[in-house]
């Protein structure tokens, strides 16, 4: 794959960087519409919307600091010198603290947008794994299988070397999350629903695929890669919302 994509003068666009700003844009786009659809605010959808990206952003990087605290301990100038790196979960939950204050702020229902944002958090998400792939970040294991893909010119995935395609069974699992989560949303009669389903899902897809990550630098927990470890947590939370609501809504009929 090949990251960088074309060149106008001294402006060089990178497929990563164009991939998350495709992400970035048809999330909003779809959430701006999904709102006016539902009749809901959609003038909070732009606050919303870049609350989220600024403290995604920010927690994705202090989560992926603090896979690597013992290098900042030793050096402290790491922190300037990785500046691609990132953690998805850091990103999710930077993104909804910031919605739920906005929510807070604007006196909107939290849980509501929550339901209404999730499926263009998994569609962005889709598209920032093709820029995983065309980077070469977040690689698999090696493999002799014939479905594989071997990098060329990769800066971060090793070259030469046949590896299982977790990027873009990531992506797949993002895309096909949104859709599903989609369907929920139409069907859905209670609040919380679609957004612990996406929080379900995400979990166990991003669990079962760290078992076939070959990039050691994400961070452990016993066993358990860091995004494992926060996917059994994630996973629960989901679970419970659901529970929960479900729960409640059966003691206003009694």
């Amino acid at each position: 794959m090949k990251n960088d994509l074309f060149t106008i003068g001294n402006l060089t666009v990178h497929g990563y960087g164009l991939m998350i700003g495709i992400g970035f844009i048809s999330a909003y786009l779809l959430t701006e519409y999904r709102a006016q659809k539902k009749r809901m605010n959609s003038d909070i959808v732009f606050t919303l919307f870049l609350s989220s990206v600024i403290f995604g952003l920010l927690g994705a990087k202090v989560f992926y600091w603090i896979t690597i605290l013992d290098e900042i301990i030793k050096d402290p100038h790491v922190i300037i010198d990785t500046a691609d790196g990132f953690v998805v979960y850091g990103g999710i939950i930077g993104g909804i603290l910031a919605g739920a204050v906005v929510c807070r702020i604007k006196k909107e229902n939290f849980w509501k947008y929550f339901d209404l944002i999730a499926p263009s958090i998994a569609l962005a998400q889709g598209f920032g794994r093709i820029g995983c792939l065309l980077a070469g970040c977040c690689y698999g294991l090696e493999t002799s299988s014939p479905i594989s893909i071997t990098f060329q010119n990769s800066d971060f995935a090793p070259n030469g070397v046949a590896l299982i395609p977790t990027q873009i069974y990531s992506s797949t699992l993002d895309f096909l999350n949104f859709i599903v989560l989609c369907i929920i949303a139409r069907y859905a009669k209670r609040d919380r629903i679609v957004a612990g389903c996406y929080l379900i899902f995400y979990s166990v897809g991003r669990f079962i695929l760290e078992f076939f990550r070959g990039d050691l630098i994400r961070g452990s927990v016993g066993p358990l890669s860091t995004s494992q470890f926060i996917s059994i947590f994630v996973f629960v939370i989901g679970v419970l919302m659901i529970v929960i609501r479900k729960r409640k809504k059966v003691v206003e009929y009694k």
